[in-house]
């Protein structure tokens, strides 16, 4: 699929997986709509790559609708790569066996709102409106990039509300690729290991506490760099003969319970 004079909206632009993403769609020519909370540092990123900011809660119809919209206008639709994600820790009971203690469910919705129906809904309206494109010449009218997460399969102990969020965008992949067939819009998702983001930066000595970190990983033994993160998005946007895959992204780790 060509991405050359195209336009694409990522979901979490403004910074790590997405910002970096951002970047590489921009080197190949892509108009990039940033789509994040973040206002000034989503600006800024699409200021840099000459593209276009939109304030977006993914979960908010008519903010995503914005989002794509601004994308269209910039030049046809071929990409959305969903960034967008929050974390949460927190084991399902507590140590004192009283009901107050248990894992809050306020909680455990807000993290599935946000992962796996912010995904979704960013899916399903971001494919309505990629459905309107001239298809090439496979008949492709556009693809879609979710990020899911190795906890989705290696869900250590306290993140029980993180993986069902991200095991849910694993298991919407393949049923989305065949819903969305017909239009000729492809889908695929990748699952991130220990990958370096500011996730990293509340650590009293982030630098120190990253490569300890990478000890773990089979090899190379360090953190998966966001721009690697970005290169296999761009493959699985402009290779057509990827579909509904689920690609691991983690140097071949496994987590353990904690």
């Amino acid at each position: 699929m060509e991405l050359n004079n195209t336009s694409a909206l990522v979901t979490g632009g403004a910074s790590g997986l997405g910002e970096a993403t951002v970047r590489a769609l921009a080197d190949r020519g892509v108009r990039v709509v940033v789509a994040d909370l973040d206002q000034e540092r989503g600006s800024a990123v699409a200021e840099s790559v000459g593209g276009a900011f939109a304030h977006c809660d993914v979960t908010n119809a008519d903010q995503v609708i914005a989002a794509l919209e601004a994308a269209t206008e910039m030049a046809p639709l071929f990409s959305v790569v969903n960034c967008a994600g929050i974390g949460w820790i927190q084991r399902t009971i507590g140590r004192d066996g009283e009901y107050a203690s248990a894992h809050d469910l306020d909680v455990y919705r807000k993290v599935i709102e946000v992962n796996l129906v912010g995904t979704f809904n960013v899916c399903r309206l971001g494919a309505t409106a990629m459905s309107h494109n001239t298809p090439d010449e496979d008949g492709c009218r556009g693809a879609i990039v979710n990020t899911a997460s190795i906890a989705a399969e290696d869900g250590q102990i306290g993140q029980v509300a993180y993986s069902s969020s991200k095991g849910g965008i694993v298991g919407l992949t393949l049923p989305l690729a065949r819903d969305l067939a017909v239009v000729g819009v492809r889908a695929n998702c990748i699952l991130p290991g220990l990958l370096d983001t500011p996730i990293y930066n509340f650590a009293p000595d982030p630098e120190e506490f990253k490569a300890h970190l990478g000890q773990d990983v089979l090899f190379p033994k360090r953190l998966g760099r966001a721009q690697e993160f970005a290169s296999l998005a761009l493959e699985l946007l402009a290779n057509s003969y990827v579909n509904a895959a689920t690609i691991r992204l983690d140097a071949g780790i496994r987590f353990q319970p904690k």
